[in-house]
């Protein structure tokens, strides 16, 4: 992909996690039991062993611009049915419903 930019399967980057917080203790993890309970239940492993996070850099937060010129590079690919869908996430916490406590 262009843009130096990678695609990370969800299911896999939330694995990542799950490991990371049995290794350095999942206190450390606030979301290690809800991204293990996802992963875990069929639907929602289903559901992001489809999804993907596009990494630009080995950063999955970047400028608004990149984010814009990957959305305008990757949309021929729902055109013609390869994707489903292309969603940008606003990293704004003002923006976005906070994650359980």
């Amino acid at each position: 992909m262009s843009h130096r930019a990678a695609p990370k399967c969800l299911f896999d980057a939330f694995g990542e996690y799950v490991a990371a917080g049995e290794k350095y203790g999942i206190e450390r993890y606030p979301l290690y039991e809800w991204t293990k309970a996802t992963i875990e239940t069929p639907a929602t492993r289903k559901k992001y062993l489809k999804s993907f996070a596009v990494y630009v850099d080995d950063h999955e937060v970047y400028a608004k611009a990149t984010a814009d010129a990957l959305e305008t590079a990757l949309q021929p690919l729902v055109s013609c049915g390869l994707f489903a869908r292309i969603i940008k996430h606003d990293t704004n916490p003002a923006n976005n419903p906070q994650p359980p406590e």
